[in-house]
């Protein structure tokens, strides 16, 4: 079995008690990195990425360990919110500027004064509210609905979505000037798929935070199990992995382990159907070390030294097989 309980400190990105970042993976040292570059830059940012990649998460952790952190971080998915009720939102409104417009209102933007705007899903805004963001942006100023009067904001904003926004532009469904005013700045979060044995990382990390924060009793995975959790494609990348390992937690207190059989029927059924069997010796034996190492030297946080001595090699054999397959060591989360 592959406990997924113990000490998983050095591989949680920890810039924020309540929003850790986990993964030590080479794509994701790179968003680390530019989480650190771009903290105290006052120019858009710009997120792209799968659902459920952690965009949120990102921008949340830009603000909160950059020079804003002590003010608001105001987050809004765009297309959460009716059009006709988005403007009210984003932008504020006088009294009696409309029907039901009972008070003087600031809207989230000026709500976020002096910290952070996340705008999530920024491709569903329409043309005339991207024309409105596009001011505020240049001028770094707004008017209430309603208002004649302008207001200065000092906003450092940030924003994402899933879609292409390239293509976006090229079908005239997005502002070429706006676009080019929010991405300025850019980074692109790796989908789960792509992170390798960030998995294991991620499956321990829940566990504990699971345990603590819903007094579940600690579980372990068994090594099948985790085998298919790492050969399943993950579409719903992160946020899937996590109310898996959640669902496999609360149905399973009765248990010690969390077997294959546990696991929901797509992941089992996904990973039988993309995992076809090797009837070449050679090709399916360097698959199967390279697979074995990925997942030995995350157990072990990548020391070297004790993953030689627990597999039970010696650390030059580890240094040739790593070598051999072309393993990526990660460095230390900075």
């Amino acid at each position: 079995m592959i406990n997924v309980e113990g000490d998983h400190g050095k591989r949680v990105c920890s810039l924020s008690d309540d929003f850790k970042m986990v993964g030590n993976s080479p794509p994701m040292q790179k968003v680390f990195k530019f989480i650190h570059k771009v903290k105290n830059i006052n120019a858009p940012v710009f997120i792209s990425g799968e659902s459920g990649t952690g965009k949120e998460l990102v921008a949340r952790n830009i603000h909160l360990i950059g020079d804003r952190r002590e003010e608001n971080f105001v987050a809004l998915n765009c297309g959460a919110i009716p059009e006709n009720l988005l403007e009210s939102e984003l932008f504020g409104y006088t009294k009696g500027s409309f029907t039901g417009a009972l008070r003087d209102r600031r809207g989230l933007i000026e709500a976020a004064d002096k910290g952070s705007l996340f705008l999530d899903e920024i491709c569903d805004l329409s043309f005339m509210l991207q024309s409105k963001l596009l001011r505020v942006l240049q001028e770094k100023e707004l008017r209430r609905i309603g208002e004649n009067k302008s207001r200065h904001v000092d906003i450092k904003v940030i924003s994402a979505t899933n879609k292409n926004i390239d293509k976006e532009v090229e079908k005239g469904r997005f502002r070429e000037d706006l676009y080019y005013r929010l991405k300025i700045i850019s980074v692109e979060l790796p989908s789960l798929k792509d992170r390798g044995c960030d998995i294991l990382c991620l499956l321990e990390y829940f566990v504990q935070r699971f345990s603590r924060d819903m007094r579940l009793k600690k579980l372990s995975f068994s090594s099948k199990a985790v085998d298919f959790l790492l050969n399943y494609s993950w579409p719903g990348n992160v946020r899937e992995l996590k109310n898996e390992v959640l669902r496999c937690m609360v149905l399973c207190q009765e248990s010690e382990v969390i077997s294959e059989k546990d696991l929901s029927k797509k992941i089992v059924g996904d990973a039988e159907k993309t995992s076809p069997v090797s009837y070449d010796f050679f090709s399916a034996r360097a698959e199967f070390e390279k697979k074995y190492l990925n997942q030995a030297l995350a157990r072990f946080n990548y020391n070297q030294t004790q993953t030689a001595e627990e597999i039970g090699i010696s650390r030059q054999g580890l240094f040739k097989l790593i070598r051999k397959h072309q393993i990526d060591i990660p460095r230390k989360p900075f």
